[in-house]
């Protein structure tokens, strides 16, 4: 194997976070900012690019960091590397309410494709870069654009989705409809496609927007319940607007009930 072997345990249920367990000298990376807690001997540090391989020319590095970029992720990666003699700990968590994803991609031939910004962690080794779809549709209605994010080499790889996390496994021919923001992750044997909505009642009534992601088999689809974009438009639907006021939480007084409870002010 060229990237390091960790072991791995994922805790909790709506706000997950995996702990990853290092023997000496092993290290993973991850996202900067998504550092729960580690143990002591475990020694961080940044790196350009992704870390899959800090020998190669300053050019490459640029490369990989570019790549990175354009996935909507920063310049740098952290590396944990532990330094002590025995077993250490080192936890990361989850942005936002969902599921963490372990990926050992050896078993899917060594690479996985994700949504943007999925990527957690990952044994050092594994390269983190750009998948570009080829299908002019699927760059301009797909939901991710052009530009999705791989994972590849021989280790493990951890992501994040939102919400429940609901796998399929496609026989060779078999196609599935997803919304295009709930595609999380998918094999590389699965072709993707976009197709529009059929009717236009369907269309511009339907609440579902104007196309649909097609996964064709053979192959793995991993399906997000709760986008980010999704909770991300809920949650400012319900924000507090007009210099402070609030919807009524419920209420069947509404703007009257907050006026009792003296949270109208004048």
């Amino acid at each position: 194997m060229t990237n390091h072997e960790v072991d791995y345990q994922i805790i909790g249920e709506e706000l997950q976070c995996v702990q990853i367990e290092l023997d000496p000298q092993e290290a993973v990376v991850a996202e900067a900012g998504s550092l729960m807690f580690m143990d002591d001997t475990i020694e961080m540090s940044t790196i350009f690019g992704d870390g899959s391989n800090q020998n190669q020319g300053i050019f490459n590095k640029f490369l990989s960091a570019g790549k990175r970029v354009l996935t909507g992720e920063s310049l740098f990666l952290t590396s944990y590397e532990n330094r002590g003699i025995g077993k250490r700990h080192v936890t990361f968590a989850a942005p936002y309410p969902g599921k963490v994803i372990p990926f050992d991609l050896t078993l899917f031939q060594g690479k996985i494709i994700c949504q943007k910004e999925a990527f957690l962690c990952a044994a050092k080794g594994v390269s983190v870069g750009i998948e570009f779809q080829k299908r002019i549709g699927v760059g301009l209605f797909g939901g991710e654009g052009f530009i999705m994010q791989k994972l590849e080499g021989d280790g493990m790889a951890f992501v994040h989705a939102g919400g429940t996390i609901v796998e399929r496994e496609l026989m060779a021919g078999e196609v599935l409809r997803v919304d295009t923001g709930c595609l999380a992750a998918f094999t590389q044997t699965v072709d993707y496609n976009i197709e529009m909505v059929k009717g236009i009642r369907n269309a511009f009534f339907g609440g579902e927007g104007l196309f649909l992601a097609t996964l064709r088999g053979p192959g793995k689809v991993w399906i997000q319940s709760m986008p980010f974009s999704r909770l991300a438009d809920k949650i400012i639907s319900v924000a507090p607007k007009m210099g402070g006021k609030r919807k009524g939480e419920g209420s069947i007084l509404g703007g009257l009930g907050d006026l009792l409870d003296g949270d109208n002010r004048i």
